[in-house]
């Protein structure tokens, strides 16, 4: 069969995923299926399959591995490159075949195990696996001083908004009457059990950001958020890109 990644990409992906190839069928002994820990989902395969049914030259089997990126696009523009096919045995087409002979780099499946596995993935594993984001959170003075908080200590506790997890950033915007973004913080925890309930206001989870910059009042007022779009901060909400931007300068 000549050279092949199969070897090294079993030994990636136990080595990065913590799960071994398992083997289903008596009739394909060499066919390894990886799944996911918490769904079993199957998130990549290895094959060997006659190099006949992919249309290639010569006799005998070649290894291949079958992943799913998650882009119907970005699949299409793979089968169009050496080295690439439609899933084999799949009848989605969001299902790649890689050839591993070495005709694409072992650099390059890596990084489409890893699209494979977010693709996958359960949703609670999806939002654990997502990449940080930026989000806009108010602060109601009518409930807490976070003005003084800040002035008094660089981390304090700020009730948990649905989605926000360890590492994001959030913008504190301070309510009337200051009606302005004041703080950019670091998430450093989150889920930390609370139970509160009072009138409108109800809490049941906490998460703790670390200050990271202060912004004068009049900078990003609320009255200049509408320029991006922002019309109401009455929950926590991501930051458009333009903003993101104009608050990094």
């Amino acid at each position: 069969m000549g050279s092949s990644f199969r070897e090294d990409v079993t030994r990636w992906i136990t080595e990065r995923y913590g799960c071994g190839p398992e083997r289903l069928w008596l009739r394909f002994p060499d066919y390894a299926v990886f799944r996911h820990s918490d769904d079993r989902k199957w998130f990549c395969i290895v094959m060997d399959v006659p190099r006949s049914a992919l249309g290639l030259k010569g006799e005998g089997r070649v290894d291949i591995l079958n992943v799913k990126p998650g882009d119907p696009l970005l699949c299409s523009m793979l089968r169009q490159r050496e080295g690439f096919f439609r899933g084999w045995h799949f009848s989605s087409g969001n299902w790649v075949s890689v050839l591993l002979d070495g005709t694409v780099g072992f650099g390059e499946i890596c990084s489409l195990i890893d699209m494979s596995y977010e693709a996958t993935a359960s949703a609670a594993k999806k939002r654990r696996l997502r990449s940080p984001k930026d989000w806009i959170v108010p602060a109601n003075p009518k409930y807490y001083d976070i003005v003084r908080a800040f002035n008094e200590r660089d981390e304090i506790e700020w009730k948990q908004g649905a989605g926000i997890r360890t590492g994001d950033t959030v913008f504190v915007y301070a309510a009337a009457p200051v009606s302005a973004i004041l703080f950019k913080c670091i998430v450093t925890e989150t889920d930390i059990p609370y139970d509160y309930k009072s009138g409108e206001l109800t809490i049941t989870a906490l998460m703790r950001i670390k200050l990271l910059r202060r912004y004068d009042p009049g900078d990003f007022t609320f009255a200049r958020l509408k320029d991006y779009g922002i019309f109401a901060v009455r929950g926590p909400r991501g930051v458009p890109p333009r903003l993101a931007e104009d608050l990094e300068l």
